[in-house]
C-alpha cells in the first residue's frame, strides 16, 4: 500500500544540486560557468541616474506590488498593470506560475535538455512530468511534432525556456504560436523563461504572453542586464491567474525589499544604456568562440545568434574530469552537462571580459589536450 505521506516527505528532501554546486562550488579566476553579465556596480547605477541615498526608502506599501513599478514593468512589456506580478527574481516567478497553474498530480510537460530548476520546482510542486527534445542535431529548437506526441488530454503546462536554458537557441513566434495550439487543444497552458531572451538587446521581440491567453511568460532584470542584487522579476499573465500568483506569493512574505522595487523602477528607465555596457561584449565573444569551435574536431557546438550561454558536446572523453582538471589545474570553470541531463555536453558563459575569455579559451584548449593524451 502506498504511504500518502511519501509525496509530503518526497517535498520535505527536495532540493536542486545545480544551487548547491553553483552556491559551493570552488571560485576560479577564469569564470566561464557563470550565465548572467557581470554585475552592474551600485556606483555606476547612481552616477548614470544621479542616484542618492534620499532616493531610496527602507519600507513602502504593503500591497500587491510596489505601483510604479508595476507600471514600468507594464510599460517595458506592453500589457496592462493587472497583467503583472513582481516577483523576487525569475526563478520565485516560475515557481508562482507553476503553483498556481497545475495541482499535485497533474500533468506537465517540460523540454528536454532543460534548466535544472524549473524540472526540480515541477516535481516539488507534484507535478506528474513528462518530457518532449530539443535534439542536439536540430540545434536545439523546438519541434511542434515532438510536443504534440508527448502531450496527453491530462497535460496542464507546458514548459519552455526562450533564449532556451543551456543552449540559447531561439524560439520564433511561429513555432511558439504552434505550441500555444497544441497546449489550447488540450486545455494546457505554455510557461515561457525569458530571462535570457532580454540579451537580445537591440533585437526587436516581444514576449510570449502576447501570443494568446494560454501563455505565462516570466522574467527578470539579472541574466540580461547584470542586475540580480535587485531580485526583480516579473510574470505576465491573464489578470484572473495573475492574481491568484500574487494570493500564492502572500504565503512567502508581506513584502519585496523596497529599496530594491525603487533602484528598479530607476533601472527600468535606462536599461538601453545597460544594455549597451554588456551587447558588445556579448557579440565579440560569441564571434571568438565560433572560430574556436570551426578549429576544433573533438568539439561540437550548435551556433546561436544570441544570449549568454552556450552548450558544447565533448565526445572525447569524460566532462566531469575536464569540468575538474579545468578548475583545480587551470583556474577555469565551466559547467557540466550533467546538471542539464546532457553529461557529454557542458555550458560556458560568453559575458566575460574578452581579454580573460580569450585566456580561458586557451587553458580549455591545454586541459582538452592534456585528458586527450592521458586517454
Amino acid at each position: 500500500m502506498t504511504n500518502p505521506n511519501d509525496a509530503a516527505n518526497s517535498r520535505c528532501t527536495m532540493h536542486s544540486p545545480y544551487m548547491e554546486w553553483a552556491k559551493t562550488r570552488k571560485q576560479t579566476r577564469y569564470n566561464l560557468a557563470a550565465s548572467g553579465v557581470p554585475s552592474l556596480l551600485l556606483s555606476d547605477l547612481a552616477a548614470l541616474t544621479g542616484t542618492t541615498l534620499e532616493d531610496l526608502e527602507l519600507d513602502g506599501h504593503d500591497g500587491y506590488g510596489y505601483e510604479p513599478l508595476q507600471q514600468a514593468l507594464a510599460a517595458k512589456a506592453g500589457v496592462s498593470r493587472d497583467c503583472v506580478v513582481a516577483a523576487y527574481g525569475t526563478s520565485m516567478a516560475n515557481h508562482l506560475a507553476m503553483a498556481a497553474s497545475f495541482a499535485p498530480g497533474d500533468e506537465v510537460l517540460i523540454e528536454k535538455p532543460t534548466y535544472e530548476l524549473l524540472l526540480t520546482t515541477a516535481r516539488y510542486l507534484g507535478a506528474n512530468i513528462r518530457r518532449f527534445e530539443r535534439r542536439f542535431e536540430d540545434g536545439f529548437k523546438i519541434d511542434p511534432q515532438a510536443v504534440e506526441a508527448a502531450i496527453t488530454p491530462r497535460t496542464r503546462l507546458i514548459v519552455l525556456a526562450n533564449l532556451h536554458n543551456p543552449s540559447s537557441a531561439l524560439t520564433d513566434e511561429t513555432t511558439l504560436l504552434k505550441v500555444g495550439e497544441i497546449a489550447k487543444s488540450v486545455g494546457a497552458r505554455v510557461l515561457v523563461d525569458e530571462v535570457y531572451l532580454e540579451a537580445c538587446y537591440s533585437s526587436p521581440w516581444r514576449s510570449a504572453f502576447h501570443l494568446g491567453s494560454q501563455f505565462i511568460s516570466t522574467s527578470s532584470l539579472t541574466k540580461a542586464y547584470g542586475l540580480g542584487g535587485l531580485r526583480s522579476g516579473w510574470a505576465l499573465a491573464e489578470p484572473a491567474l495573475a492574481k491568484a500568483m500574487w494570493h500564492i506569493n502572500d504565503l512567502y512574505g508581506v513584502n519585496a525589499a523596497h529599496p530594491a522595487e525603487r533602484l528598479s523602477v530607476i533601472a527600468l528607465k535606462h536599461l538601453p544604456w545597460i544594455a549597451a555596457r554588456y551587447e558588445a561584449t556579448l557579440d565579440a565573444n560569441r564571434e571568438i568562440a565560433s572560430a574556436f569551435f570551426s578549429s576544433r574536431k573533438d568539439l561540437q557546438v550548435a551556433p546561436q545568434a544570441y544570449g549568454t550561454t552556450l552548450f558544447p558536446r565533448w565526445n572525447k572523453g569524460d566532462v566531469d574530469s575536464l569540468c575538474q582538471l579545468l578548475r583545480d589545474k587551470y583556474e577555469t570553470s565551466i559547467v557540466p552537462g550533467r546538471f542539464f541531463e546532457a553529461p557529454n555536453h557542458f555550458r560556458m558563459f560568453l559575458g566575460t571580459e574578452t581579454t580573460e575569455f580569450k585566456e580561458a579559451l586557451e587553458r580549455l584548449t591545454v586541459a582538452l589536450g592534456e585528458l586527450q593524451r592521458d586517454n
